[in-house]
């Protein structure tokens, strides 16, 4: 098949997000490859973006967002849930929450065991601590002056994030001095994508520097419409812009870094993907590589939320008036309200014994609001975010047309493994003993949520099926492995084809024990190297902690209540 190209690079990468906008930075890093990046969205520079306080707003405002959501999910009585996607410079990691987990070690074991070769812990260890410019300064595990500001925000100055950390040592978890470093499981502060008070999401920390240099190009407001390809080799792009249909030629390599939802959908509308499903749409087969968009995972989340005894929340601060002033000052210095997303502590846990590393997070609020900012407790409240983290339910993303501006069609299949049930009633029980820690006596008032009428396992499924929300996190649709399932190989190659990559979130083989953009960002510095072909950091020596007594224990500490 020959094409006209109006343009021509050596390496097209599709999307401007989290994954792509660090393969733009080190791909044209020595000057020599020509790279061209392909977003849909537009530019970064609006005050929602960069102010960190108020990421819930671009999140559902659709110049920055997708606007995608999911078929009705059974598990959740029937809802549709929406699934925010940054269609912006950034990506997700400009509308997204700016919570910094790495993921534990064991994530990362559990993806070599599922073939993805040369993925554990100690291979990506070194990408982690690369990317990385950590407030907190260099150490054996975290990185300093790499692209990626982290910090801790206002260095939890309300009382109410020591109170929880507190509390979690008090239950027998321990506290960890750095959830990122040593030890994921326990207590302590929560990192955040953030630097000088300003969200640093991966448009700022790589791809706006990077574009200052001559070998690469972005194009906005450019919708990609399918891959181009000469036998099974892939050769181009095509795309839509200003009403016009454009093509470029990919000298050496296409790399998607679309989504876990839109880098499946464009290997299927270019005729990549389950032959079957491709032929119902009209789509011509190019290779039939049933694995693309199944394994689909994502993490839900449920508030627990108390009234608190002391007018010191952020539930002060909701009116008009609190909020012009945190924005006015914000404005001035940088500082203060708004310079933190306010998840300021966290914590990780095993939901039960025989566990070897946590499935369940937290992370903590000073103040009983919405995610998305819709509604808060009258008064003032603290809640904490819980998540089971390691689910056993599997959805899929495939095709609602063969258009190409049509969305996919997104089954995520929630909660549809009784284990997953029962690790939902386990985590409710188990943060109401957290709140009930003396830590909390001063502050603790009655609970507003789940409230004391939901008790049995029954009314707890009851309330999460109607409560729960996604954390953002989905993975796992262009599954990394070597059987006949997986889509790319574990150097992020398309099976069966050439000249054809993904690179992002849904290579994941399980979606790690965390928030996503922390590992996403990793595997774009780690793919890369792949892409460039000149062999990887040296793996790392370092040990991770796991609770020595797993087997026979759901946490740490001997003097534990329940245990």
């Amino acid at each position: 098949m020959s094409h006209a190209y109006d343009q021509e690079a050596d390496y097209v990468i599709i999307g401007a997000g989290s994954a792509g906008g660090v393969l733009a930075d080190r791909l044209s890093a020595d000057g020599q490859n020509k790279v061209l990046v392909i977003e849909y969205g537009g530019k970064d520079n609006s005050i929602f973006i960069r102010m960190p306080a108020a990421f819930s707003i671009p999140m559902g405002k659709e110049k920055f967002d997708w606007g995608m959501y999911s078929e009705p999910e059974p598990g959740l009585g029937g809802r549709a849930i929406h699934h925010a996607r940054g269609k912006v410079m950034g990506g997700s990691s400009s509308i997204n929450g700016m919570v910094y987990v790495r993921g534990c070690a064991g994530d990362f074991e559990e993806w070599a065991d599922l073939g993805a070769k040369g993925w554990g812990y100690a291979d990506v260890q070194p990408y982690f601590k690369r990317a990385e410019d950590c407030v907190y300064g260099e150490d054996a595990y975290r990185g300093a002056g790499g692209p990626q500001g982290v910090s801790n925000g206002r260095g939890m100055k309300n009382p109410l994030y020591r109170a929880f950390i507190k509390a979690g040592a008090q239950a027998g978890y321990g506290e960890t001095e750095d959830y990122n470093g040593y030890r994921q499981e326990g207590f302590g502060r929560m990192d955040m994508t953030v630097r000088e008070g300003i969200r640093c999401s991966t448009a700022v920390a790589y791809l706006k520097p990077a574009l200052e240099r001559d070998n690469l190009d972005i194009e906005l407001h450019a919708l990609t419409t399918r891959i181009l390809f000469k036998g099974k080799r892939a050769v181009g792009v095509e795309f839509r812009q200003a009403g016009e249909t454009r093509r470029v030629k990919a000298r050496r390599e296409v790399i998607l870094s679309a989504s876990a939802f839109n880098s499946p959908k464009l290997l299927m509308l270019s005729g990549v993907g389950p032959a079957a499903h491709l032929k119902e749409h009209g789509i011509e087969v190019v290779h039939d590589l049933p694995g693309v968009g199944q394994n689909l995972q994502d993490h839900l989340e449920v508030w627990v939320q108390h009234r608190c005894k002391k007018d010191i929340t952020l539930n002060g601060w909701l009116n008009p008036i609190g909020q012009a002033l945190i924005g006015a000052r914000w404005m001035l210095f940088k500082d203060w309200l708004g310079s933190t997303n306010h998840f300021e502590s966290n914590g990780y846990i095993r939901s039960r014994a025989g566990l070897k590393w946590p499935d369940i997070q937290y992370h903590f609020l000073a103040g009983a609001i919405a995610y998305d900012g819709s509604s808060a407790v009258d008064g003032h409240g603290f809640q904490a975010h819980v998540g089971h983290n390691k689910p056993k339910s599997r959805g899929e993303v495939t095709l609602k047309s063969a258009q190409p501006e049509d969305h996919p069609r997104l089954v995520f299949n929630y909660l549809s493994e009784e284990e997953d049930k029962q690790a939902y009633r386990d985590a409710v029980l188990l943060t109401r003993e957290i709140f009930s820690q003396p830590a909390f006596d001063e502050y603790r008032g009655e609970e507003v949520q789940p409230g004391k009428d939901v008790q049995s396992d029954d009314e707890i499924d009851a309330w999460v099926a109607e409560k729960s929300a996604t954390a953002y996190h989905p993975a796992g649709t262009c599954r990394m492995g070597e059987d006949d399932m997986a889509v790319v190989d574990s150097e992020c190659r398309v099976h069966g084809m050439e000249g054809l990559r993904v690179i992002d979130s849904s290579i994941m083989p399980t979606v790690t024990n965390g928030n996503l953009n922390g590992p996403t960002i990793m595997i774009g510095e780690k793919g890369a190297d792949h892409v460039l072909g000149k062999g990887m950091l040296p793996p790392s020596t370092l040990d991770a902690y796991h609770a020595p007594d797993w087997e026979t224990r759901q946490r740490a500490e001997p003097s534990a209540a329940n245990d």
